[in-house]
């Protein structure tokens, strides 16, 4: 089980909670599981979040692991020029 926090626009997806606990191995698993959970994550995941696993940010990297007591963050990916 990890805690996610949920930045900027992406609590809305979780019906307002900022804050959740999902069992989730990898990056893929913790996606799938929150497009189940949450209907609304799955265009957002589709158009691309970042994670931020200890201070790290990691785009498509959807292997990478999830350590248990890691400090986990969702983001919305910034595009622009």
């Amino acid at each position: 089980m990890v805690e996610v926090t949920l930045w900027g626009s992406l609590s809305a997806a979780a019906g307002g909670q900022s804050k959740l606990d999902i069992e989730a191995k990898d990056i893929r698993e913790l996606f799938r599981k929150l497009a189940e959970q949450y209907p609304a994550f799955e265009p957002l995941i589709d158009r691309g979040i970042a994670v931020a696993i200890d201070g790290t940010i990691y785009r498509d990297t959807w292997s990478k692991e999830l350590p248990p007591e890691a400090e986990i963050f969702l983001l919305p990916r910034l595009a622009g020029g």
